[in-house]
């Protein structure tokens, strides 16, 4: 006759065993680069546990890396005060139904990316509904509003941040803040310049002029048709073929429209930015990140920065600490690349400082300039890295 604990231990054998628990993470990005750094972190959390559920606020990169899409970072994108204002009942309305998830379904995670003044607030909510906060890619507190800086790390319970000198911001975070290297340095893997000029059809002797202006409908507004007017210029007095980079955000009749320009027979390159930017003699590039990827590919460029009046007038006051636009000429600590900003932003103006970066000796000191702020960056693998952390944080 079996005694009770064998009776408890066949029937302990033959109870179905439980599932473990499905990981839940939301995550948020509000911009195109947000986006791309957030679908390599996707694909290094769900490498590790592919039944991880991840939801938020996505682009067309995280989306097909993984993540459900409750709202588009099209939907909610802005650039600045006036720029918002076509968006701000979406961001609204995004932010409200985030809250209400935090508070009733509590994920194991939040992550943010970015995206400070939506993120922030979300982070703040997480805070209070006990859903561990972590922060990848912290904002640029050491330009804006560095008060910011306590309020961050009361609500993250985690930091990643991606410059060098961020970790230092933070050190009142302790171990909570971790610089994790930047991501741009796993992604940025051009094709050799004769494969890319053979690509597209170009002569080997071919002079590549790149044009970046941004991944922004209202950064197209302000900076295409002066950058394309330079670029002609350009072509004419120095034989060098015009390439504008489409940003994945945008689409060549979006150009069209926001730019309020004939493209006419400018070459439109879909899909191979990194590859058309290390192939070209120099480049006009909008200020963002778009400039530090063109640094790591050695390309010497002018960086443009344009908003409206009213954006820049606030900026000019919330601005303190720095003083360059362009993120080389800040990692750099001097202006290693010209700048125009606002009203500098003019054809002339563009003309003259590519034809002085195409130069020598000022374009190999350029070169040389950038290839020593690689160094700075840390070293590949900060998506796997920051998966590592949101795991450990969901236990």
């Amino acid at each position: 006759m079996l005694s009770v604990a064998a009776n408890v231990k066949s029937l302990e054998s033959r109870a179905p065993r439980s599932e473990p628990r499905r990981r839940r993470v939301m995550i948020v990005a509000g911009e195109a680069s947000g986006d791309l750094h957030g679908a390599e972190l996707v694909r290094e959390i769900l490498a590790r546990d592919p039944d991880c559920e991840i939801f938020g606020i996505a682009g067309e990169r995280m989306s097909t890396a993984g993540v459900r899409a409750i709202y588009s970072t099209d939907e909610i994108a802005g650039m600045g005060l006036t720029e918002l204002a076509g968006t701000i009942r979406r961001t609204l309305g995004a932010l409200s139904r985030l809250r209400t998830i935090l508070r009733d379904e509590k994920p194991d995670l939040l992550i943010l990316i970015d995206f400070p003044d939506f993120n922030m607030q979300l982070a703040k909510s997480a805070k209070r509904a006990g859903v561990p906060v972590l922060y990848y890619i912290a904002p640029q507190v050491w330009a804006w509003r560095r008060g910011r800086i306590p309020k961050l790390i009361a609500r993250a319970d985690r930091i990643a941040v991606v410059l060098p000198f961020e970790a230092e911001l933070y050190r009142a975070a302790g171990e909570r803040v971790a610089f994790v290297g930047h991501p741009l340095l796993d992604g940025i893997a051009p094709r050799p310049r004769e494969e890319t000029l053979a690509r597209y059809g170009f002569a080997s002797d071919s002079r590549l002029l790149a044009i970046l202006p941004g991944s922004r409908r209202k950064e197209i507004r302000y900076l295409l048709e002066p950058m394309v007017a330079a670029a002609r210029i350009l072509a004419r007095d120095h034989g060098l073929i015009p390439c504008l980079a489409l940003a994945p955000t945008l689409t060549a009749a979006d150009l069209e429209r926001e730019g309020r320009i004939d493209l006419g027979s400018m070459r439109i390159i879909e899909n191979d930015t990194y590859s058309i930017v290390a192939a070209s003699e120099a480049s006009l590039v909008a200020s963002g990140t778009a400039t530090l990827e063109t640094a790591l590919l050695k390309c010497p460029m002018v960086i443009a920065y344009k908003v409206s009046s009213l954006t820049w007038a606030a900026a000019r006051l919330l601005v303190k600490g720095v003083s360059f636009a362009g993120m080389p000429n800040i990692l750099a600590g001097r202006e290693i690349v010209p700048e125009l900003i606002q009203n500098q932003v003019t054809v002339p103006n563009l003309v003259s400082a590519a034809e002085r970066v195409m130069s020598e000796p000022a374009r190999g000191k350029i070169i040389a300039a950038l290839g020593d702020l690689r160094t700075q960056l840390g070293t590949p693998g900060a998506a796997s890295r920051v998966a590592e952390m949101a795991l450990e944080m969901m236990g």
